[in-house]
């Protein structure tokens, strides 16, 4: 299946085996005695219709048959409209990105040559809002070939860390189990229990804030009632349970005096809204070492 762009791609149907070879072509009179006289598409579409109509008729006259000639109905209808020409030949997935496409066309299940008017399109639409990219879907025929499938995608907001398993989850909090969290190094790194349902509320917050998420690697959820933010240096910001906008403008502040995130630190202490404490990076000192067979000190 061919790669597919964001905002659209349209993708072959799945094959199906091939049918036996047909035939060979009737001599003319031969053909119109045994019924086997090809129809234009207008006509193939009278004789459907008066099919439902004598259908109809019957299903009044026969009680619990109804469900039956339905399904005779039904299949009588798909054959007559996939002679006209109404049978599958593509699929257009629209608003899916590149990763989701295929597992949508997967999850839709039609297949190359199937009766398009057949399809029933609630029940394909409802198997492709189970997949895990896709938060709803709309799914329409374009005459006389093709099959459009229109999703609203999940945004994908972090990858959520939690138990030694990791997993992509939306805005919402839902996981999105086909997405390999392994081709979205770019998303921010979520770790700890309620991370996946608290996530959303505090992301935005520090999406306003690029100097900061440059230099954070992970954001920690502590007995899930408040956040650490753990960054690339190994440095420590630790929030309070509530107001934690107004913690990080209180860091911005510090940071606008004293370049505290240029310089470093080991750990900013942000829970009490009165006190920010600031615990320096201790001082790293060059070891002496005294080589092997050489003196302690003068003298000795």
């Amino acid at each position: 299946m061919p790669a597919a762009e964001r905002g659209g791609s349209r993708v072959a149907a799945k094959p199906r085996a091939k049918a036996p070879a047909s035939p060979a072509r009737r001599p003319k009179a031969a053909e119109a005695g045994g019924g086997g006289l090809r129809l234009s598409p207008k006509q193939t579409l009278l004789i459907a219709a008066g099919v439902i109509t004598v259908a109809l008729a019957a299903v009044l006259t026969t009680g619990e048959r109804g469900a039956e000639l339905a399904h005779v109905i039904g299949s009588t209808v798909d054959g007559k409209f996939g002679e006209a020409g109404f049978r599958l030949t593509s699929v257009h997935v629209q608003g899916a990105s590149e990763m989701a496409t295929p597992d949508i066309v997967r999850a839709a299940g039609v297949y190359k040559d199937a009766p398009l008017l057949g399809m029933d399109l609630e029940a394909l639409r409802a198997r492709v809002e189970q997949v895990g990219w896709v938060e709803e879907a709309r799914v329409v025929r374009l005459l006389p070939d093709t099959l459009m499938i229109s999703v609203k995608e999940r945004r994908q907001l972090a990858v959520w860390q939690h138990n030694g398993r990791s997993v992509v989850i939306d805005d919402k909090g839902r996981r999105i189990p086909e997405a390999d969290p392994a081709r979205f190094t770019g998303l921010p790194l979520v770790v700890g229990a309620g991370g996946d349902r608290h996530a959303g509320e505090i992301l935005p917050v520090l999406a306003q804030r690029p100097k900061l998420m440059a230099r954070m690697e992970a954001l920690v959820r502590v007995d899930d009632r408040r956040w650490d933010l753990r960054l690339k240096d190994g440095s420590l910001i630790q929030l309070p349970a509530v107001d934690e906008e107004q913690a990080l403008i209180q860091l911005e502040q510090l940071d606008l005096r004293s370049r505290i995130l240029e310089l470093g630190f080991e750990r900013i202490d942000l829970r009490n809204p009165d006190v920010v404490a600031v615990r320096p990076r201790a001082p790293v000192t060059a070891a002496t070492t005294t080589p092997p067979g050489e003196p302690l000190a003068s003298g000795v």
